[in-house]
């Protein structure tokens, strides 16, 4: 197992350059949502999905959610990194007539499972989802990743009640509590903690780990309740790997300059 987090380890190296390379180059946002999100995105993606590029137009493979889709540079780079598509074609991001937008468009055929953006919907999405696949007895389980702020939206919880009230086991949610959100800390706009145990009062399974730890992510996904929902509450670092960047608001929506950025990749071991 040691040798599989080492090499899982230097993939998010990887992801984290490859999102600042895309950032940077294109004046984009997020960069440090993309970043507190990349090891669960490796985590997913190398380990736990069941799904691949020869997969996707499978009935029976895992279905991935992107909820917080404004981490979408993180996404593009993970599945270039599994081999969904050509790293080329991460070229091809926040420009004119290019492939991927700063938010993710679906695109099944790239692993992409459903537009999204609009922060509240995509657990709504994956509870569909994961109802449609215990009815068809289709086998597949979906998993969703949402943001700390993104609970602010009342949809979420709908969602939770639902989900908790159908005791849909083959839904994984996981939160990436960077604890900064568009306008300021989580605590401060809206503090909805602990949140584990407000998702357990609706009849989830939740656990918290530390959300840059694979070994922590893995444990907890072998620790799921098979008879309901579970939730992982992930403690991350906004802008994660880069010092400047960790716990900083700012880069929430500021990409690097030339001199920020040839700083950001000397810490990411270029």
């Amino acid at each position: 197992m040691n040798e599989k987090i080492e090499s899982l380890e230097r993939v998010a190296r990887r992801v984290r350059r490859k999102v600042l390379k895309m950032v940077h180059e294109t004046r984009s946002p997020h960069i440090g949502s993309s970043f507190s999100a990349v090891e669960i995105l490796v985590a997913l993606f190398f380990q736990i999905l069941n799904t691949s590029p020869e997969r996707v137009n499978d009935p029976r493979r895992d279905r991935f959610i992107l909820s917080k889709g404004h981490a979408a540079p993180a996404l593009y780079a993970v599945l270039a990194e599994r081999g969904f598509f050509d790293e080329k074609e991460l070229d091809s991001f926040a420009v004119d007539g290019g492939i991927f937008e700063q938010h993710p468009n679906r695109d099944a055929s790239r692993g992409i499972e459903i537009t999204s953006g609009s922060l509240g919907h995509g657990l709504a999405i994956g509870v569909g989802m994961a109802l449609a696949g215990r009815i068809d007895r289709a086998g597949y389980k979906v998993h969703v990743l949402l943001s700390d702020g993104e609970l602010n939206e009342g949809s979420v919880w709908e969602a939770v009640m639902f989900a908790g009230h159908r005791r849909l086991s083959n839904l994984a949610a996981y939160v990436d509590a960077n604890q900064i959100q568009a306008l300021g800390c989580t605590r401060e706009v809206l503090d909805l903690r602990p949140i584990g145990e407000k998702w357990e009062n609706f009849g989830w399974r939740a656990q918290e780990v530390d959300g840059h730890s694979f070994q922590q992510i893995f444990q907890a996904v072998d620790n799921f309740d098979g008879s309901r929902p579970n939730l992982v509450v992930l403690n991350t670092v906004k802008g994660k790997g880069v010092s400047f960047m960790e716990n900083n608001l700012l880069w929430h929506y500021r990409s690097p300059d030339d001199e920020e950025y040839r700083l950001a990749l000397k810490e990411l071991g270029d």
